[in-house]
């Protein structure tokens, strides 16, 4: 998620619990408890993308999806406070991961990005929100731009991490090779689409119905649960090109930023 993220309000105490279909509840004890998180590694995953690993001990757990609010404090005082995605797994106990764009005079963006260093501490809270998150107990389609496949390489990561059977695919927007957040993981269940540049061969452009076909066809008994993520304009193009191709309203779960 970017600085700017905004969320759809859910909530969350256990994977099997639903108190609205398909909006996990969140236990709101846990989620409002600020921890201090230790940053103990910084991966380069693009020229303005970094991923944060985090020691938090006390970290209660959470969905894929799932996302958390953080803060920095400054010598001053000043607080600055943000809402950012989880990319990790949740079976990487008492570790939480974070992948932040380098926003053009982003504070908080900036100083992980130019400051922060191995052993710096902040806070965090969480997790929050159910609307977005996935418990691997459905078929998930998963949609996602630039910053936006943060989430849903949460969700990747668990269905590999707990070798689930459910189906699952991700296709995922990206201005160029160069700009794919998290290329060296993707596997067979990635389908990328370069916006601006692309290896010989691939078509340059938006993502449009030729791409979705091959993946709404596939459609398990029962069809897809689909997530999407990204900037306002990608989630409502990529929304209505799901509706287009056939997919339900009800099953589409959007969270955007910008």
């Amino acid at each position: 998620m970017t600085e700017t993220a905004t969320h759809t309000a859910g909530a969350f105490t256990s994977p099997a619990r639903f108190a609205v279909p398909g909006r996990i509840e969140v236990n709101g004890e846990v989620a409002g408890t600020w921890q201090t998180a230790t940053l103990t590694e910084i991966r380069r995953e693009t020229p303005r993308a970094s991923t944060f690993r985090f020691a938090v001990p006390g970290w209660a757990g959470h969905l894929p999806g799932q996302h958390l609010m953080l803060r920095l404090t400054a010598e001053d005082g000043y607080v600055a406070q943000r809402h950012y995605s989880l990319a990790s797994a949740p079976d990487d106990s008492g570790h939480i991961e974070l992948t932040l764009d380098h926003v053009s005079d982003g504070e908080v963006s900036g100083w992980f990005h130019t400051v922060a260093r191995p052993g710096d501490r902040i806070e965090v809270r969480g997790p929050l929100s159910g609307f977005f998150a996935w418990p691997g107990d459905r078929p998930a389609l998963l949609l996602g731009a630039g910053s936006g496949v943060v989430p849903l390489m949460s969700m990747v990561r668990h269905h590999r991490a707990r070798e689930l059977t459910v189906p699952l695919r991700l296709l995922v927007s990206a201005r160029s090779p160069r700009e794919l957040i998290y290329a060296r993981e993707f596997g067979a269940e990635t389908t990328p689409v370069f916006t601006r540049s692309a290896p010989p061969g691939t078509p340059v452009g938006r993502m449009t119905a030729a791409h979705l076909a091959p993946l709404l066809s596939e459609a398990p008994a029962g069809g897809w649960e689909a997530y999407v993520c990204g900037s306002n304009s990608f989630a409502e193009h990529a929304s209505r090109q799901l509706v287009a191709a056939g997919q339900p309203v009800h099953r589409i779960r959007i969270e955007r930023f910008g």
